[in-house]
């Protein structure tokens, strides 16, 4: 009987460390779905988008200032990450020190998101609608976008 009652207790306990676990997450839907565009959806499918020299011109360009920014960020993001690692595997961590470092991470990552954002707009604003409706039939019809 006390083994029973033992393992009663056990698989209680078991339970009540679980229910403070959050439940994973869920994928959330793209919000930009069907509305920016890949730059190398663009490219694949210049020709059917019929797109003139000044585009073709506009896209590369902005592609080769934002790869030359973003391995400036990149470089700057793994140190400043190295140095949050750092902290985490002392024994005791500085709770200050170790969020201020997240915070640099954090802002690094940011930076990164909204050049990507800041880029697909450019993009988008270059396309004329047409080119823009054609895009979004090509997206559809292909798998896994």
């Amino acid at each position: 009987m006390k083994v029973f009652c033992a393992i009663g207790i056990l698989l209680l306990s078991f339970g009540a460390a679980s229910s403070w676990q959050q439940p994973p997450p869920q994928p959330q839907p793209d919000p930009f779905a069907g509305q920016l565009f890949p730059p190398d959806l663009i490219m694949q499918h210049q020709q059917a988008l019929n797109l003139s020299d000044d585009q073709k011109n506009f896209l590369k360009s902005e592609l080769i200032k934002l790869q030359t920014r973003l391995t400036e960020v990149q470089w700057e993001l793994q140190g400043e990450v190295e140095k949050l690692s750092a902290l985490m595997k002392q024994d005791q961590v500085d709770e200050a020190q170790a969020l201020a470092q997240l915070d640099k991470v954090l802002s690094l990552e940011r930076e990164i998101k909204r050049a990507h954002i800041g880029l697909l707009i450019r993009l988008k604003n270059k396309l004329t609608s047409e080119q823009q409706a054609r895009l979004r039939d090509i997206a559809a019809k292909m798998p896994g976008r």
